[in-house]
């Protein structure tokens, strides 16, 4: 059974970081790509990054290039995206997901239904 868990959200001022990890259970997160997505209230969910596990290869949504960093550590079944320089535009549940294939959904972030499975969110607040 494939599950997605994220974890490391909260309350944090503007210009601070956090740390999500996305723990993987019922596969092997080796062979997959996972990607990150996100969804304000009253928005839709918008992807937010994307690492394959054929080559490394990472994606980012144009508003968190630069500031945002994906990584996986596959001895630990987990990916983790670090956010730095937090903005309360950032504030929104963050999502993990993987649609089990190798790639990112056409080299890039993709969206929402190129997906298949889903975490369950964690919360991530910015604000003084």
């Amino acid at each position: 059974q494939v599950q997605l868990v994220e974890s490391g959200g909260g309350l944090v001022q503007p210009g601070g970081s956090l740390r999500l990890s996305c723990a993987a259970s019922g596969f092997t997160l080796d062979y997959y790509a996972i990607g990150w997505f996100r969804q304000a209230p009253g928005k839709e969910r918008e992807g937010v990054s994307c690492i394959s596990s054929s080559d490394g290869s990472t994606y980012y949504a144009d508003s968190v290039k630069g500031r945002f960093t994906i990584s996986r550590d596959n001895a630990k079944n987990t990916v983790y995206l670090q956010m730095n320089s937090l903005k309360p535009e950032d504030t929104a549940v963050y999502y993990c997901a993987t649609d089990l294939k190798g790639d990112c959904p056409h080299l890039r972030v993709g969206l929402q239904y190129e997906y298949d499975y889903w975490g369950q969110g964690t919360q991530v607040t910015v604000s003084s």
